[in-house]
């Protein structure tokens, strides 16, 4: 409990009459903090703290990188700035030693400023002084953490490209004759033959390396710590980060297995604009970024890299590529769906060389000054097209529909009619591909003439829809024609519940204690939002199972 002599110890308030002390005492938390745990986290909500024990270290996450920017130690405060900017803290703190904090929550800390002018005057200079460390930070020059050499339209060069950029690991993209490559690459430069050749930022060289290699060598989890866990969430898109914090939030030993990168789908969205919460839109990318960073801190696995061969539904081990097999006391499916593929001569060779299935975020640069074209007319193609536009010369939708009104919402296409460098083609299809070592034109299709036509392109996004790509599971999981999980009354419908004394919940599927969520279940609604609060869903109906039926 805080005395007034706690808090008189602190030099900001200790010319504080007895009586703001006092009010103070009764007010302000009392934090008591173990070594490693935090006061207060990155992006957490204003308020004023005070040290009056022990030691607390200023962090903040740079690039993935956590970077130590100083120390506060008793007497001194903390929250300053937030206060100042009415914006939530740039950076976290957290005890290196057992600590003793004070927190003075937002309304009482403004209530005391009114109260004593000489608060606020102190606190706003301590503010100003603050702010100014951290524009010097911003100055610093970004230190890419890996530099890539490559051709363009390298097959493997653009998968390590975008697997870095999925996960957020910054990088510096080069050609093999790029001018400035003598510069930017200490030593021998790489010969073609050698590309794709990575430095990391510790000086580490590699040669065409295998993504998990390289996930390694970044700090990026991929075998898994322990024998047995909870629950294991296999997809790392938003249902699955969202099972992933709520399963480690509720205190069960919680495991994402995931193939790519955390995300899915919605993490290649260029922009998500009516998720609640978000008034003015938020790409996939950070969505995803900002769940990834909530689940590992609450203590769940993220396994990258690592694919899922098979389920023994009897034993619930979950056999990964590599030979590696986990137990889980329950399962969760979160795998999402796969971009439907188009079949058109040509169309195969040119996929990562100028066509590619979802908008390639990290290709976006690539297409400035040039006149791409996506194909589809739902709200995937049409983020996409706004996000394009901002870079390519000309971006032309191909729908086969005769309206975008029939499949994208109302807002997005008002947003696409306000850009210049948008145009719409209705009732076309694209029928051919042309171009030598990557994509340079593709013929379309008039669906209403007949009339085919050839046009220049410097990239093709195709956005046709997607389907869940489930054959691998075992067959006690019940799938619908087109492979969709069924959970809940619909395994009841197909006669394919095996336990009488219960009814299946909501997201369990045919196999006891296996639950689904998100695109990859069957269910009319696809939306990240949905998929999301099915993640959560999920997590509560695991720990139904696992307390009834004693797994």
């Amino acid at each position: 409990m805080l005395t007034i002599d706690d808090i008189r110890a602190v030099p900001l308030f200790s010319p504080l009459p007895d009586s703001e002390l006092e009010n103070l005492a009764h007010t302000a938390a009392d934090l008591h903090l173990c070594a490693g745990e935090f006061a207060v986290h990155e992006g957490g909500e204003r308020a004023l703290y005070a040290v009056l024990s022990g030691k607390m270290e200023v962090i903040k996450t740079f690039d993935g990188i956590e970077r130590t920017l100083g120390w506060r130690l008793p007497g001194t405060i903390f929250g300053e700035v937030p206060l100042a900017l009415s914006s939530p803290f740039p950076g976290a703190y957290r005890a290196a030693e057992p600590s003793r904090v004070m927190r003075v929550d937002a309304p009482q800390y403004y209530a005391l400023a009114a109260a004593s002018p000489e608060v606020a005057f102190k606190m706003g200079a301590l503010a100003r002084e603050r702010i100014g460390g951290l524009q010097s930070l911003s100055a610093e020059p970004p230190k890419a953490r890996v530099t890539i050499v490559g051709n363009r339209w390298d097959d493997a060069c653009t998968l390590l490209r975008q697997f870095l950029a999925r996960n957020q690991i910054s990088a510096d993209w080069l050609a093999p004759d790029a001018p400035e490559l003598a510069a930017r690459w200490p030593g021998t430069c790489p010969t073609e033959r050698e590309c794709p050749a990575l430095r990391l930022v510790d000086g580490t060289v590699l040669g065409r390396p295998a993504t998990r290699e390289l996930a390694g060598l970044l700090g990026l989890q991929t075998q898994p710590r322990l024998d047995g866990y909870d629950t294991a969430i296999i997809g790392g898109g938003p249902a699955g980060l969202a099972a992933a914090v709520y399963g480690a939030s509720e205190g069960l030993r919680t495991l994402v297995l995931e193939r790519e990168a955390p995300g899915g789908q919605a993490g290649t969205s260029s922009r998500i604009e009516n998720y609640l919460g978000f008034p003015n839109g938020v790409s996939g990318d950070e969505l995803a970024s900002r769940a990834l960073q909530q689940a590992r801190r609450l203590g769940a696995e993220i396994l990258v890299t690592r694919s899922v061969e098979r389920i023994d539904v009897k034993t619930r081990r979950i056999h990964l590529d590599g030979g590696d097999a986990v137990h889980a006391r329950s399962i969760i499916l979160a795998t999402g769906v796969t971009w439907r593929r188009l079949a058109i001569d040509g169309f195969d060779r040119f996929i990562g060389k100028g066509i590619y299935y979802g908008a390639a975020r990290s290709e976006a640069s690539a297409t400035h000054g040039l006149d791409v074209h996506l194909i589809g007319g739902g709200n995937s193609a049409g983020q996409a097209a706004l996000f394009f536009a901002n870079h390519a010369r000309s971006v032309t939708l191909v729908v086969r529909g005769d309206s975008l009104e029939k499949g994208m919402s109302r807002y997005l296409v008002e947003q696409l009619a306000g850009k210049s460098n948008v145009a719409v083609r209705l009732r076309s299809d694209v029928v051919g591909a042309h171009g030598d070592t990557h994509l340079t034109a593709i013929d379309i299709r008039d669906s209403t003439t007949g009339s085919v036509s050839r046009h220049d392109c410097g990239g093709l996004f195709v956005f046709i829809g997607a389907d869940a790509q489930t054959e691998w599971l075992p067959s006690e999981i019940a799938r619908d024609v087109r492979g969709y999980v069924l959970t809940g009354d619909d395994v009841v419908k197909a006669a394919r519940w095996p336990h009488h004394h219960r009814d299946p919940y909501l997201l369990e599927s045919s196999v006891p204690g296996v639950f689904a969520c998100g695109d990859v279940r069957l269910s009319p609604v696809k939306r990240v939002a949905s998929a999301v609060g099915e993640g959560s869903m999920a997590i509560a109906f695991a720990h139904r199972f696992l307390q009834s039926d004693g797994a």
